[in-house]
């Protein structure tokens, strides 16, 4: 399995587009961009990854998996499971962290209640 600043740089240069350029269309800082692509950080957001598979046209459950974010499941309807990630990143798009946290707690709180 690739790294994840591996697929993003391979992406990135394979749309021939420079850190400056991303930057521009995501709003993500070239740097952030450049340490990302360079393994100093390693779990970024699913907000982030979004913008980023959104640009690169590369799955973002491809990019969820190898930040360690989900596992690969074969057996599981990826195509539904993909749809609801990406809309909950897309949704999650300037919520502070403890908007976030209680998202988290309340889908904690449904798999809890359907046991």
């Amino acid at each position: 399995m690739k790294t994840l600043g591996t697929t993003l740089k391979d992406a990135r240069k394979s749309m021939r587009l420079t850190l400056r350029q991303v930057e521009e269309s995501t709003g993500i800082s070239n740097a952030y961009l450049s340490q990302l692509e360079n393994e100093k950080i390693k779990s970024p957001s699913a907000n982030i990854l979004y913008k980023l598979s959104s640009l690169y046209n590369v799955p973002l459950k491809v990019l969820l998996n190898n930040a360690g974010i989900i596992e690969h499941k074969e057996k599981e309807d990826t195509n539904e499971h993909s749809k609801f990630v990406e809309t909950i990143a897309f949704s999650s798009e300037g919520m502070d962290k403890n908007e976030r946290e209680e998202v988290l707690k309340y889908l904690e709180y449904i798999k809890q209640r359907n046991k």
